[in-house]
This record gives structure tokens, sequence and C-alpha cells, in this order.
């Protein structure tokens, strides 16, 4: 039998330390998952110019750098902060990218509110019950498409807390800490928007 990981927290206690070996591992243990958020997040316009593991790859090392900082006021958990540096790092990519084309964007218009396309249909489908839904596959899929249409009359907030919890399946505690409101307003939130997922995927199914 393999012997166990060490968790984060000890490989931070063991980095703080100036265990270099720790610290890397600290810092790749998450890799992969941030690349996943990446692609879950690239603005189709500049997905041909970018490169997610790229991405990643210098946000790791902005995240090397920044370590000291890190463990000296732990803000939020490690990897809400690995999350958060990846994609700031993902929204000035995002500003150069649009506006060498000479479109003007904004900060606050470059809060990743969107999706790619593969991820809006992977959301659709992870809130399809399966167990409630049509029984048939092709209905299924009928289902899911709808749902995909549904999702993009959401408003950004509604979208973004049902992102959250079924793509990236951010804990509530986590998503609270995000998205800087309480556990219970997340639980509030995302109950409010599978109930107006609902009610617009109804409305599709209106003849």
């Amino acid at each position: 039998m393999p012997a166990a990981q060490p968790e984060t927290e000890q490989l931070l206690e063991l980095a703080g330390a100036g265990n270099s070996s720790a610290r890397s591992r600290l810092l790749e243990r998450h890799r992969e998952r941030l690349r996943n958020l990446i692609a879950m997040r690239l603005d189709k316009r500049i997905a041909a110019r970018l490169d997610p593991s790229d991405v990643v790859q210098e946000s790791l090392a902005e995240a090397d750098r920044r370590l000291a900082e890190f463990l000296d006021k732990r803000p939020m958990p490690f990897y809400l902060w690995l999350r958060e540096l990846t994609l700031q790092r993902l929204v000035d990519l995002r500003r150069w990218h649009v506006t060498t084309q000479k479109r003007s964007v904004r900060r606050e218009e470059a809060r990743l509110a969107f999706l790619s396309d593969a991820s809006v249909r992977e959301l659709a489908a992870r809130v399809v019950d399966p167990n409630s839904g049509p029984g048939s596959r092709l209905e299924r899929k009928q289902a899911v498409q709808r749902v995909q249409y549904a999702l993009l009359e959401l408003s950004e907030a509604d979208r973004e807390v049902l992102v959250l919890r079924h793509l990236e399946q951010l804990s509530v505690k986590d998503i609270a800490t995000v998205l800087k409101i309480t556990p219970g307003a997340v639980k509030l939130r995302h109950v409010r928007a599978l109930q107006r997922l609902r009610g617009l995927f109804s409305a599709e199914e209106m003849p």
C-alpha cells in the first residue's frame, strides 16, 4: 500500500521552515486542477492564442515568488489563493489580447463572466438530474441542450454560483470565501439559482 501523500497544511509548514522539496510539491499538487480551471474559463476569442498549461506555469511561478507573503498572512485556504492568482493572470492576459485588437476592456468587465462552450455543456449536463430526467439518451441530450440555453439567460451571479459548485466543485465554505459572503448566503443563492434555471428550462419546453 503506497504511503499517504502529505496534506497541504503539512507541506505549508515544511515550506515555511525552508524545505525546498515541500515547497515544490506544494505548488505542483494543484497544477492539473488549475489547468482545468483555465480551460473552463478561457474566452473563446483568445483560446487559440493561449495554452492553459502556460498560464498555469506563469501563475505557479508568481505563487512561488509570493509564497512567503502568503505564509505570513494566510488570507485564505492555499488552493483558493492559487486559484485567485491564476484567474488574475488570465484576466490580465485577456485584457492584453483583447486590447491589442483595439477593443476597450475595463478591469471590471474582465471578471471572467464567461465560460468556454465545453464548460457550458458540462455544467448543463451536471445540473440535469439523471434520476429524474427523461429516460432515453436522446431525450437526456435534448434536456441538456435546453439547460444550456437556459444557463445563458441566467444572471452572472446565478451562473457563477452554479459554476463554483457544480463545475469547480468547491465546498460551500470555499465558495463563501470566493464570493465574500456567508455560507448561509451561498446556500440560499445556490437554491435560488437552481430555481431560476428550472424556470427557464421549463419555459424552453413550452411550445
